[in-house]
């Protein structure tokens, strides 16, 4: 059970409906993650973060699959689910 309140995909209205939408359309699970459903409260800062993703996850020095073992990797350590 998250301690975050976040706004359910049902409930979304507007830009985070569409937020939610396109995040969803990206995901290989064909869902919205809860990491960026704890944003959902505030979707201007949430399409903030989601951009910055998206241009952090960009092919460059290293190809989107070593970002993402990256980031799993130290959210372990960190013991963070998410």
């Amino acid at each position: 059970m998250a301690r975050i309140k976040m706004v359910e995909e049902s409930d979304a209205e507007g830009p985070l409906a569409e937020l939610y939408v396109a995040s969803k359309a990206r995901s290989i699970a064909g869902v919205v993650p809860d990491i960026l459903r704890t944003m959902s409260l505030r979707p201007d800062f949430l399409a903030a973060i989601v951009a910055a993703s998206r241009l952090h996850f960009t092919d460059g020095a290293l190809n989107r699959a070593q970002h993402v073992m990256i980031a799993s990797y130290v959210s372990a350590l960190n013991r963070c689910r998410y």
